[in-house]
C-alpha cells in the first residue's frame, strides 16, 4: 500500500509541473517577457544550460526538459510562486490604461496605425532580423506597445532567419543557414491564407501573429503547400537570393502584408513604411481605391494623405532598384487595372516619372516618396542628407524645398538594461517603466548618485564582458576543433591546449575597455583603428595605463568589402602585439549586442560622415555609465556636448576619402591618448576616477531619455501619425 502512494503522489506531482508547465509556454507567447527581467529570469531557472543552449527560447527550454529536470522542477516550492508573479505582472501589463488611451481625444481615438517592414529584431530566440533596422522596428513595437498606440506590425516570417556566422581560421566568413521549426517560436497560425498575385500566377501565404505587449505582428510566410518550390522558398532566407528573389519578398511584403491586413479585418488609418522594402504597400492600396471607382488622381492623393515614409539609407547604393523588365513583368496586370501604362508604372519608381524612354532603374525609395506626404530621416543630420539627396525627384534644386523631415531614432530601454543594472536602477532612479508617457525622464537625479555607486556599476558590468568574452572565444575554439577532427598530432593537441590557456586570460577585468560592434559595411569603416599599428600596441601594452578592444559585426555575404574589412580586424586581433587585447567575437546577434553595449566602457564609432544615418548601438552604452567616442555622424551630433562623451575629428567632411580617413584617424588616437585614456585612469585616494563617474553622470542625463525610443514614438504619433490620421480614407 506505501508503494502505491508513492506511486500516486508522483503521478500528482506529474500532473502538477505538466500544468505549471503549460501556463509558463503560455506566458511565453506574449514577447512581453523579452523585456521583462522577472519573466527572464523564471525561464532561465527552469535550465539553465538549456535556457543558454536554446539562445534564451522560453518554448524550446520548455519542450526539452528531461524527465529528470522535471522531477527536480516538482520539489522547488517557490516555482509556482514565481511563475504567477510574472503572471499577474503580464495581467496588470495589457489591463492598465496606457499613455495613448489617457491622453487621445474625439477623433485621435480612432487612429490605427500598419507599420510595415522587412525585418524585426525582438529578440535573439527570434531570428527575423539582420541589422539596426530590425533592431529599431522591434523596439518600436515595443515603445508603441508600453505607450498603448494603436499599431500593428506587418513583416515577413523567414524560415531561416539571416545568416549564422562562423568565422574561419584565415578570419572568412562561413554563411550557416539555420532551418527553424516555428512550433519553437512565440507565434500563432491565424488560419488565414491569402492569395498574392505574382505577376500572371497566384502565390498563396500563411499569416502568423505574433504578440509583443498589447501590439501584434503579423508574419507572412509563403512555404504553403500548393505553391511552386521557388515561391515556398521566397520567405526561407532574410535578404538572401538574387534580384528578382528580393523583389519577389517586397512584393510579398508589401502587397501581400495590405491583403493581410484586409483578412483580418484589420483597417489602418495610417500606413508606415518603414524603409522602402514595402513600398509596393502603395500599389495594393492603389488597385483597391481604383476598385471603388476612385479616380487615379483621388486614390493617390488619399494614399499619400494617409502614408508616412521613414527612410533609413544615406549611401545610394542602400535604396533598392530593380530593371524595369522584372518590374514589369510582376506589375504589368496590376498597372493596367490601375490604369497606368508600363511606362507610366515605371516612372513612380524613376526620377522623371514622364520619360517614357528611360532605362532607369526602378527605385523603392522613389516610389514610396512619391505616395507619402509625411517622409522623414532617423536623425537631424540624415535629414538633411535626405533632402540632397532626393532634390530630383521633388523637381527642385534647393533641399529646403524637399518635404523632408527627422525624427531621431531612440531605444527601448527595458529591453537592452543588462540584468546586472536593474538593482543600481532599483535603488538609485526608480524608474516606473509601466505606464510611463513619451517624455519619461527616470535620469534627472542621476547627480545625487555617489561616485562609489557609479563605478561599481561600470566594474561589474566589465567584469561581466570579460567573463562572456573568454566563454564565447573557448566555446568558438572547441567548435572549430571538432570541425577539424581528432586526427591531430600529439604536438598540435598541446598547441591547442596552450591556445586555450590565452584564451581563458584573454581581456582584463580592470582595464578600460572599448567596444565596436556593428555590420561591417565598408563606410562603418571598421579597421580605422589600425592605421598606426605600431601607435595602438604602444596603448593595448602600456604596463601602467593600458587599454584593450572588443569587436563583432557582420558583413552581407555578398559585402566584398565588408568581408575584408572584418578579415581585417580578425587579422590584428591575431597579431602577436594585440593577442589577448583585442578580440573579435563570432556569432553576432541580439544577446552578443546586449552584453557589449552594457560592458563596454567607451562605444567607438567610425562611420565616413554623413553615412551614417542614425545608429542606435551608441544610446544603450549611456544606460549603464558608458560613454561615446564616435565621429559626429548619425544621432551623435544631436546629442554631444563635450561633456558627456568624445567626438573624433569635425564636421569637416573632405571630397577625398583617403584624405578624410587619414585625418579621422590621427583624431581617433589623440583623443584616445590625450583624453579617454587619462580620464579613465585618473583615480582620487579611494580609486575612482572622478572625471570619468562625472562623464557618466552627463551620458545618462542627456542621452538617456532623449534618445528612448517611448521619445521617439510619441514624436512619430504628434508630427507624422495624427497629421496622417487626418487623411482618413486610407484604403
Amino acid at each position: 500500500m506505501a508503494e502505491k502512494r508513492v506511486v500516486r503522489k508522483r503521478a500528482g506531482q506529474g500532473s502538477d509541473i505538466d500544468a505549471l508547465l503549460r501556463r509558463a509556454l503560455a506566458l511565453a507567447r506574449n514577447l512581453w517577457w523579452t523585456w521583462n527581467g522577472e519573466a527572464q529570469q523564471f525561464f532561465a531557472s527552469l535550465d539553465a544550460a538549456l535556457w543558454e543552449a536554446t539562445n534564451h527560447n522560453p518554448i524550446q527550454t520548455i519542450r526539452r526538459l528531461s524527465a529528470e529536470r522535471r522531477a527536480a522542477l516538482t520539489i522547488d516550492k517557490t516555482l509556482d510562486q514565481r511563475l504567477a508573479a510574472c503572471e499577474r505582472a503580464l495581467r496588470a501589463y495589457l489591463r492598465a490604461r496606457p499613455w495613448f488611451a489617457r491622453t487621445a481625444r474625439g477623433a485621435q481615438r480612432q487612429l490605427r496605425v500598419a507599420y510595415f517592414c522587412a525585418e524585426y529584431g525582438l529578440h535573439e530566440c527570434l531570428p527575423l532580423y539582420s541589422g539596426g533596422l530590425g533592431i529599431l522596428a522591434g523596439d518600436h513595437l515595443k515603445s508603441a506597445s508600453d505607450l498603448g498606440v494603436p499599431l500593428v506590425g506587418v513583416g515577413l516570417m523567414y524560415r531561416s532567419g539571416y545568416y549564422h556566422q562562423v568565422i574561419a581560421p584565415d578570419g572568412g566568413t562561413r554563411v550557416a543557414c539555420a532551418d527553424y521549426d516555428y512550433a519553437d517560436w512565440p507565434v500563432t497560425d491565424t488560419g488565414k491564407i491569402i492569395a498574392i498575385p505574382f505577376g500572371r500566377r497566384t502565390v498563396k501565404a500563411r499569416v502568423w501573429r505574433a504578440e509583443v505587449g498589447r501590439v501584434p505582428l503579423l508574419l507572412l510566410d509563403s512555404d504553403v503547400a500548393g505553391n511552386r518550390p521557388d515561391d515556398r522558398h521566397v520567405t526561407r532566407h532574410l535578404y538572401g537570393g538574387d534580384r528578382e528573389y528580393r523583389l519577389r519578398q517586397e512584393l510579398l511584403l508589401g502587397v501581400g502584408g495590405v491583403l493581410a491586413l484586409k483578412a483580418l479585418r484589420i483597417r489602418p488609418t495610417v500606413y508606415h513604411l518603414n524603409e522602402g522594402h514595402a513600398a509596393f504597400c502603395t500599389v495594393q492600396r492603389l488597385l483597391q481605391l481604383r476598385g471603388r471607382r476612385m479616380t487615379l488622381a483621388a486614390a493617390t492623393e488619399a494614399i499619400r494623405r494617409s502614408t508616412v515614409f521613414t527612410t533609413h539609407t544615406p549611401v545610394p547604393a542602400g535604396h533598392e532598384r530593380f530593371d524595369p523588365a522584372l518590374v514589369t513583368r510582376y506589375f504589368g496586370a496590376a498597372a493596367a487595372k490601375i490604369g497606368l501604362k508600363p511606362s507610366e508604372f515605371l516612372g513612380l519608381g524613376r526620377t522623371d516619372p514622364t520619360d517614357g524612354a528611360s532605362s532607369e532603374p526602378f527605385c523603392m525609395t522613389t516610389l514610396a516618396l512619391r505616395h507619402s506626404n509625411h517622409c522623414n530621416g532617423v536623425a537631424e543630420l540624415h535629414g538633411a542628407t535626405s533632402r540632397r539627396m532626393w532634390t530630383a525627384v521633388y523637381g527642385v534644386a534647393d533641399p529646403d524645398e524637399v518635404p523632408i523631415g527627422h525624427v531621431t531614432n531612440g531605444i527601448h530601454s527595458e529591453s537592452w538594461l543588462a540584468d546586472e543594472a536593474r538593482p543600481f536602477y532599483a535603488i538609485h532612479l526608480k524608474p516606473r517603466w509601466a505606464g510611463a508617457d513619451p517624455g519619461a525622464d527616470f535620469w534627472t537625479h542621476v547627480d545625487a548618485v555617489p561616485d562609489e555607486a557609479l563605478w561599481t556599476l561600470r566594474n561589474v558590468l566589465r567584469r561581466r564582458l570579460v567573463a562572456f568574452v573568454r566563454e564565447r572565444l573557448i566555446r568558438n575554439a572547441l567548435e572549430a576543433a571538432a570541425a577539424v577532427g581528432t586526427g591531430k598530432s600529439a604536438r598540435a593537441r598541446a598547441h591547442g591546449t596552450q591556445d586555450m590557456d590565452a584564451l581563458r586570460r584573454a581581456l582584463c577585468e580592470d582595464t578600460l575597455t572599448i567596444g565596436f560592434a556593428r555590420r561591417f559595411a565598408a563606410y562603418k569603416r571598421a579597421p580605422l583603428l589600425f592605421s598606426q599599428p605600431d601607435r595602438l600596441a604602444a596603448m593595448v601594452r602600456h604596463l601602467e595605463h593600458p587599454v584593450q578592444f572588443v569587436f563583432a559585426g557582420k558583413a552581407h555575404p555578398a559585402d566584398v568589402a565588408g568581408q575584408k574589412f572584418l578579415q581585417a580586424v580578425h587579422r590584428f586581433a591575431h597579431d602577436p602585439r594585440f593577442a589577448g587585447r583585442i578580440v573579435l567575437l563570432p556569432a553576432y546577434d541580439y544577446h552578443v549586442a546586449r552584453v557589449l553595449v552594457s560592458g563596454c566602457d567607451v562605444w567607438l564609432n567610425t562611420p565616413r560622415r554623413p553615412m551614417e544615418a542614425s545608429g542606435t548601438s551608441g544610446m544603450k552604452g549611456p544606460l549603464h555609465g558608458g560613454l561615446n567616442l564616435s565621429i559626429l555622424d548619425g544621432w551623435w551630433p544631436e546629442a554631444f556636448n563635450g561633456r558627456n562623451g568624445w567626438a573624433i575629428g569635425d564636421a569637416t567632411e573632405l571630397p577625398d576619402a583617403s584624405a578624410q580617413d587619414r585625418k579621422d584617424a590621427e583624431s581617433l588616437y589623440d583623443v584616445l591618448e590625450q583624453e579617454v585614456i587619462p580620464t579613465f585612469y585618473d583615480r582620487d585616494a579611494g580609486g575612482i576616477p572622478f572625471g570619468w563617474t562625472r562623464m557618466m553622470r552627463e551620458a545618462m542625463r542627456t542621452v538617456c531619455a532623449r534618445f528612448s525610443a517611448g521619445r521617439m514614438v510619441g514624436d512619430y504619433i504628434r508630427r507624422y501619425y495624427m497629421p496622417a490620421h487626418g487623411g482618413r480614407d486610407a484604403g
